[in-house]
């Protein structure tokens, strides 16, 4: 058994330890549960431990809280929803303190509506520019841990299934944080919240050891065999058990691979998108594809403006002028492959309220007909959104004609015409003029348009 935390404890040990936890103060638990192996292991865990209370002692509400990034892989997403439902509706029937609940970035700021919306660049392979997990993932938890510590006026703990035999990094990282002899720390961001790690010690092996202690069934009453053939599925199909883990087993056990957004471009293989693929999900192969065409017009300087959204240029150590945000040509073109996508696969790979956010960002910054998206929208699918009809231009098309006509003629970039009129539109309405007046100097002295007389500045001094 090498280092498990069974050679020297017992099951029954760690459900006494998680009782002795849970019933030592009031404060209401909160469980991420993501639906792979560490986090599923904790919620059965536990959820045994409930159903081992008697009713009168299961005193305070644990909240099962999954964070749905809306670039997770289409078969996780689909699991993860499964199982939130069967948790729901067996704690109901055991009548336990326990409810699940799915949160989801606002759309306003989902992975489509920044790189598409907005034009945000895709994180880089090297993982700089990681602008995704802060917005996808941990904003959405953490409002929802900060609404619950404003419900009930009190510290919350948080249980998480990180564990040391991970990785030696995140065995670094978890014990630099621990107070010895101490099973709760306080929580490195959320002032009012507390960790209990439960499985922190517990090896790979440990896990599905647990996993397997219930007949291989979550206390919960589902089958394991599903989350097995899914890890099974993303190895390769190279998972040495299929239904029971045999602990003579000597090959390693499945559940190395980590399942993530299939979109994701920090990694240049997505080896558990890959391993489902080559383990027969031939639907998915279109989002590798996607993903990798993604990948590859990232900085393709074409593809991306010469100054940052806030019109600041900036130069490379090279003496380059460096890249922006993708030009609205190419947002186009990423959305109508998305959509294409979307066709063929026939899955969702973007909600209504996301297009609709973009929307309201290319009609406050870039889209002077006000109807870009939506016939793109048409054009693709053959469906009307809901508010097609309700869009109107700024401009007739003869005018917007002579605003490019104009824009050659005085030599005036046709950016700067469009900004003004955008800060005109937004803000004539209010009875102090000195409002209009900053939104126009404000659009008049980006630094886009004295990129050149202060880089001639510069070069003197």
């Amino acid at each position: 058994m090498g280092n498990s935390y069974f050679n020297e404890n017992t099951l029954e040990d760690l459900l006494r330890e998680i009782e002795y936890v849970y019933l030592s103060d009031n404060r209401p638990w909160i469980i991420g549960y993501s639906g792979g192996k560490d986090s599923t292991a904790v919620v059965h865990l536990v959820y045994s431990m409930l159903l081992q209370l008697k009713p009168e002692k299961r005193h305070k509400h644990i909240y099962v809280v999954s964070s749905d990034t809306m670039v997770e892989n289409p078969l996780i997403k689909v699991y993860l929803s499964d199982m939130i439902t069967a948790i729901n509706n067996a704690a109901k029937k055991d009548i336990l303190p326990l409810t699940c609940t799915l949160v989801q970035p606002d759309p306003s700021n989902t992975f489509w509506t920044n790189v598409i919306g907005r034009g945000f660049p895709t994180p880089r392979l090297n993982g700089s520019f990681r602008w995704c997990t802060d917005r996808l993932k941990i904003a959405p938890s953490g409002t929802f841990i900060e609404n619950i510590i404003e419900k009930y006026e009190t510290e919350v703990v948080i249980l998480l299934g990180v564990r040391k035999d991970e990785s030696i990094a995140r065995k670094k990282r978890i014990e630099n944080r621990e107070i010895m002899g101490r099973l709760l720390n306080r929580h490195e961001t959320i002032k009012d919240a507390y960790v209990y790690p439960p499985i922190v010690e517990l090896s790979t092996e440990d896990v599905w050891d647990v996993l397997s202690s219930n007949n291989n069934s979550t206390a919960w009453g589902t089958s394991n065999a599903r989350l097995i053939e899914l890890y099974a599925d993303a190895d390769s199909g190279e998972c040495p058990f299929a239904g029971v883990v045999d602990k003579n087993e000597q090959t390693q056990s499945c559940g190395q691979s980590r399942f993530g957004c299939w979109i994701c471009t920090v990694v240049r293989e997505d080896k558990s998108l890959n391993g489902f693929i080559r383990s027969g999900r031939r639907e998915l192969i279109p989002l590798a594809e996607f993903r990798k065409w993604l990948i590859s017009i990232r900085d393709i300087e074409d593809n991306r403006e010469k100054k940052r959204r806030d019109g600041k240029v900036y130069f490379t150590p090279s003496g380059k002028v460096g890249l922006g945000p993708f030009t609205w040509e190419t947002r186009n073109e990423i959305l109508r492959r998305l959509l294409r996508l979307q066709e063929q696969i026939n899955y969702e790979l973007i909600t209504i309220p996301e297009l609709k956010a973009i929307d309201k960002i290319w009609d406050d910054e870039l889209d002077l007909t006000r109807s870009e998206l939506v016939n793109l929208y048409y054009n693709v699918t053959g469906k009307k959104l809901p508010w097609h009809n309700l869009k109107k231009p700024l401009f007739h098309e003869s005018t917007l004609e002579k605003l490019d006509e104009y824009s050659v003629e005085y030599e005036v970039p046709i950016d700067l015409i469009k900004n003004l009129i955008f800060a005109t539109t937004k803000n004539k309405y209010f009875s102090n003029p000195k409002i209009l007046r900053a939104a126009l100097e404000k659009s008049l002295t980006q630094q886009w348009l004295h990129a050149n007389a202060l880089r001639e500045l510069e070069d003197e001094d």
